[in-house]
């Protein structure tokens, strides 16, 4: 007889998944992905099955900060890692900068893959901020500036991520304003250890 649902088997493990910040303990088949225990088991639909081969980018999520696609990891290998998806991009009802320039600017048509675009678009911000070169970097050499996220940067970061309907203008322009709008942000962002009230009427 088949053991119940809530049982590991053989082929299963109960296992803790922090997802957006919050712990769900659930039996998992060592067999499912990633993807299919977010929407199936935890009901996080917002992440997209496209090509379930790991090459059209609709299930990217951020594991530990960084992107990974979804449909291509276990579920059991992500257990005890910071995982968030698109549900827990907004922080406190307030559209991240890079969700409302996706907004603003059309970067979406359809929406099927605006999920793992914006969350594959929050990787590029972090990545370019800690001077990670890509493919088009010019000059990779460790005692020079990070390059300026430029249009042809942009493209060749998010070029994991297919949009179907092509609105990959729009997509261009939201990530350089968010990049924009984050720059922008972090310089006018008090020092660590300065009270910003006093700052601010000094």
């Amino acid at each position: 007889m088949a053991p119940p649902p809530s049982t590991p088997s053989a082929t299963s493990s109960v296992i803790t998944l922090t997802v957006n910040g919050e712990k769900h303990t659930l039996p998992v088949d060592h067999r499912a992905t990633l993807l299919d225990v977010l929407r199936e088991r935890l009901d996080l639909t917002g992440t997209k099955k496209g090509c379930d081969q790991g090459q059209c980018g609709a299930c990217t999520v951020l594991v530990e900060g960084r992107r990974a696609v979804s449909c291509l990891q276990l579920a059991v290998a992500a257990e005890g890692r910071e995982i968030t998806t698109i549900e827990g991009v907004a922080q406190e009802g307030r559209l991240h900068p890079v969700q409302q320039a996706f907004l603003d600017l059309d970067g979406f048509q359809c929406g099927y893959c605006t999920p793992g675009q914006i969350c594959s678009a929050l990787a590029v911000l972090d990545e370019h901020a800690a001077g990670w070169p890509s493919a088009v970097t010019s000059d990779v050499r460790p005692d020079v500036a990070v390059p300026p996220l430029t249009p042809e940067e942009i493209r060749e970061r998010m070029s994991g991520n297919l949009c179907r309907c092509g609105a990959y203008v729009s997509i261009v322009r939201a990530v350089e304003r968010a990049a924009r709008t984050a720059g922008a942000e972090a310089a006018t962002a008090p020092a660590e250890g300065v009270d910003a009230d006093k700052e601010a009427v000094a």
